[in-house]
């Protein structure tokens, strides 16, 4: 009997908890065969706020998708988002000493820990550090440089920092339902594994993945990442605007937000006809709804445009933007997107995957699906993963129960 390879990811989201898990190939085909999806409890802007309601949600979902896939999770690779995370780009260099002034592998590791020497204050923790290119004795551009000769070896990394305490609540909330972690990633770089296509991240893309509390950003330029930032601004505000604005209970006015919103304005022809739409009960004018939407989706637009590292940001990103996330759902977001920024825009859906992922290609997966995606991609590297936040004991344990049985 051939041992099966089980991969799971926990996308612990504002407004949702999804666990999925899938079959890898030997030829790195995944297949979902789980998926466990509940109410997110416990969390606020991606940030843990009660510890035990949100360890009761995720233990929910990891149950329903332990039911569905017939398989038991013991570790999963797990989504990091809030407005803690920072980043950086920060460059390292070493000498190449040998003889033979050959690159190895070991001249990797070196350089990157000297691209790390960075002072990290005590409340924050190393989470990514991802080479963006290397050069060798001047020569720009390199993106392997292993079996090449030269005298210094330089590197160029993005740097991402979480807040210490954010991460280890939930890294609490995780392994107190008994499932250890594989690697945390930041969801951003998750997402754009499952959307992005490898010639929008070589001329230059923005990922902005719309959840129900963050927007997640990306900048991808050369192939490389160059630059994440988490907006504090989402699906839950479009959901309290309406709200607000329209004098509605938040659960009505999140369900018709899902049902009927729009960001485009009604044409003129229709809008003297003043529809009007309801909800358990409760009617407003269709306007006003899409009125208040596409403000709040202007905002948010105009906001990802403000995090951009380069004020020009045309000739930065020519591939322009692609959204995901469940707020991408909104109709008419691509259109709105064209009018504001005069680029290509598109909504980005996971696609690669096998077995039961139609319920997985909707925007709103994006996450999920990325996690996965990247642990089939870096499983077994520990060439610039994230650094774990403890747990050494708890693998080595896990490695001798999988080992006896």
């Amino acid at each position: 009997m051939t041992k099966r390879n089980i991969l799971t990811s926990i996308d612990v989201g504002t407004t949702k908890i999804c666990t999925t898990v899938a079959d890898v190939s030997n030829g790195g085909d995944i297949r979902v065969i789980g998926v466990g999806l509940t109410p997110s409890r416990g969390l606020h802007k991606g940030l843990v706020v009660n510890i035990n309601e949100a360890k009761e949600s995720i233990r929910e979902s990891v149950k329903k998708a332990e039911q569905s896939g017939d398989c038991k999770v013991e570790s999963a690779y797990v989504g990091v988002t809030g407005r803690h995370v920072d980043s950086l780009n920060n460059t390292g260099v070493v000498a190449i000493t040998r003889n033979d002034r050959l690159v190895k592998r070991d001249d990797l590791k070196r350089v990157l820990q000297s691209a790390q020497s960075i002072k990290v204050p005590s409340d924050r923790k190393l989470l990514h550090v991802i080479p963006r290119g290397y050069t060798i004795d001047g020569q720009v551009g390199v993106k392997n440089p292993v079996g090449m000769h030269g005298f210094r070896l330089d590197v160029e990394t993005h740097v991402i920092t979480a807040a210490v305490t954010s991460v280890q609540n939930l890294v609490k909330c995780i392994r107190g339902i008994g499932i250890d972690i594989d690697d945390l990633i930041l969801e951003p770089l998750a997402s754009s594994e499952a959307v992005l296509t490898g010639d929008e991240k070589q001329v230059g893309v923005i990922l902005a993945d719309i959840g129900g509390g963050t927007t997640d950003v990306a900048v991808f330029k050369d192939g490389s990442i160059w630059h994440t930032s988490i907006l504090p601004v989402a699906g839950y505000q479009l959901t309290r605007d309406i709200s607000v604005g329209l004098g509605l209970p938040c659960d009505v006015a999140e369900e018709m937000k899902k049902r009927y919103g729009s960001v485009m304005p009604i044409p003129e022809s229709k809008a003297e006809t003043n529809a009007t739409i309801s909800a358990d009960g409760h009617g407003v004018s269709y306007q006003d709804m899409c009125d208040i939407l596409r403000a709040r989706v202007e905002e948010i637009i105009r906001l990802i445009l403000l995090e951009m590292p380069n004020a020009g940001y045309e000739t930065l990103v020519p591939a322009g933007i692609v959204f995901t996330g469940g707020s991408s759902n909104l109709a008419g977001l691509e259109t709105l997107g064209r009018e504001i920024l005069q680029l290509p825009v598109r909504v980005g859906v996971p696609t690669q995957m096998y077995g039961i992922a139609d319920t997985l290609r909707n925007p709103a997966y994006a996450t999920s699906v990325g996690l996965l995606l990247w642990g089939a991609k870096y499983e077994g590297q520990n060439t610039w993963r994230t650094p774990k936040f403890g747990g050494g004991l708890r693998r080595l344990v896990s490695k001798m129960r999988n080992l006896f049985r």
